[in-house]
């Protein structure tokens, strides 16, 4: 039966693992957990081809406990009674030990059955999955393990684990330096994708002097668009749309720019216009009150146009949010005066602002003592607006952008003419 070579070549100890230095280093804690034979119940949390089953198979080389194995993505809830059944039997006396791969595609009763086994210790579970746990993973669950995350692995670790492979199956020649370059620093730090790249390459290399010889320009064609991790909706999705937002907000163009490039890549405009829009708001904001205006007609002309022109329009967006000025003065105010209103503050409006355009109004007395502000100096009167048990409450505070100065200075002048008119 056929085997494929990413299979075939696993590590069988933890020097050969590459890239989880922070957990499998030489005073890793995990490396220190396995190597006491003490194991706990884990989910390896990371990204494909970073390591996490090529663990669990050490992991389980180095226990007397018998093992099984299950793919959440398949598996009922059947073949965990059929486990539990088995337990306490001569072949299970020391308890099993159970590697339960994405365990995020498991219910909450399928995750729940495990729970009483857990507990005693008669199944040790090792779950992994690509997705955040404490999104996707039952707390009972995560309270009877610890979770430990694997990192993507960089480039020239991917590099490490291919020359490793070429080695054991002497296949180092048939690759340049070039070639094995380019495919570590395409693969998207997925180890497996990698190793699967090599033995495409060389089942279909060219031969010469009967020996299989790469190109560099077969790598590129079986390594494309394969650098970039994307799941619309996975945590990467998340994490881009994060570090996007967070880019403009900080004023870096590049990388704002860098990120609106993956989102485009991966085909999810619509979430960089959303992402646009709101920062144009939220973190711009006062400071330059035009921008939201600017960014919704790049927006539109995006939609519009559909990729790949879409892209010039959105940069232009991009660039705009990132070098303006920032004050996100307007999101703290609708904030606090939120959290007023779910904390049971409200109050009754202001008789002189209830509307007074219907029969009979005077006499409830709505509207009798409002004053007109345009019938005043400057467009402005000094009146009551909030509830009074909220009357004092401050929820905008003018930002330290020339605009909000600016304004500030305008009115703190105009309400100094009017307290003094009013001595």
């Amino acid at each position: 039966m056929y085997q494929p070579l990413a299979d075939r070549m696993r590590p069988g100890v933890l020097d050969d693992v590459v890239g989880q230095e922070h957990i499998l280093g030489p005073d890793g804690l995990l490396r220190r957990i396995i190597e006491s034979g003490r194991i706990p119940n884990m989910v390896f949390y990371g990204p494909s081809g970073s390591g996490k089953t090529t663990v669990a198979n050490i992991i389980s080389e180095r226990t007397n406990r018998k093992l099984y194995k299950l793919n959440a993505t398949s598996a009922t809830i059947s073949d965990i009674k059929e486990i539990i059944g088995e337990l306490d039997t001569f072949f299970t006396m020391d308890g099993v030990l159970l590697y339960l791969d994405e365990i995020q595609y498991f219910n909450k009763k399928q995750q729940q059955s495990l729970l009483e086994f857990m507990e005693n210790g008669k199944i040790t579970l090792i779950a992994s999955t690509t997705e955040n746990p404490y999104f996707y993973v039952y707390n009972a669950l995560l309270s009877r393990a610890t979770v430990f995350e694997f990192k993507q692995v960089g480039k020239s670790e991917v590099l490490k684990a291919l020359t490793r492979v070429l080695r054991e199956i002497n296949g180092e020649k048939a690759f340049g330096e070039d070639v094995l370059d380019y495919i570590s620093g395409s693969c998207g730090g997925d180890v497996r994708k990698a190793i699967n790249a090599v033995e495409i390459l060389l089942n279909g290399a060219k031969r010469v002097d009967g020996k299989p010889d790469v190109s560099l320009e077969d790598a590129m064609v079986v390594s494309q668009r394969s650098a970039m991790r994307y799941d619309k909706d996975g945590d990467s999705h998340y994490d881009i749309l994060s570090a996007f937002q967070k880019s403009m907000r900080g004023s870096d163009p590049n990388a704002a720019l860098h990120y609106l490039a993956r989102l485009l890549e991966a085909g999810d405009m619509p979430s960089a216009c959303r992402r646009l829009l709101v920062t144009a708001c939220e973190d711009v904001g006062l400071a330059y009150p035009q921008a939201i205006s600017v960014v919704k007609a790049c927006v539109d002309s995006a939609l519009q146009l559909g990729l790949p022109e879409a892209r010039i329009p959105l940069a232009e967006a991009v660039i705009l949010v990132a070098t303006a000025p920032k004050s996100n003065s307007a999101v703290c105010a609708i904030d606090m005066a939120q959290n007023d209103i779910r904390a049971g503050k409200s109050g009754d409006v202001p008789a002189h602002l209830k509307d007074a355009h219907y029969e009979g109004s005077k006499k409830l007395g709505r509207g009798l003592t409002y004053k007109y502000p345009h019938s005043f100096k400057n467009n402005w009167v000094k009146q009551q607006y909030l509830p009074d048990e909220l009357k004092n409450a401050v929820y905008y505070k003018f930002g330290a952008s020339k605009l909000e100065k600016s304004n500030e200075k305008y009115w703190s002048e105009i309400k100094k003419i009017k307290d003094k008119s009013e001595e």
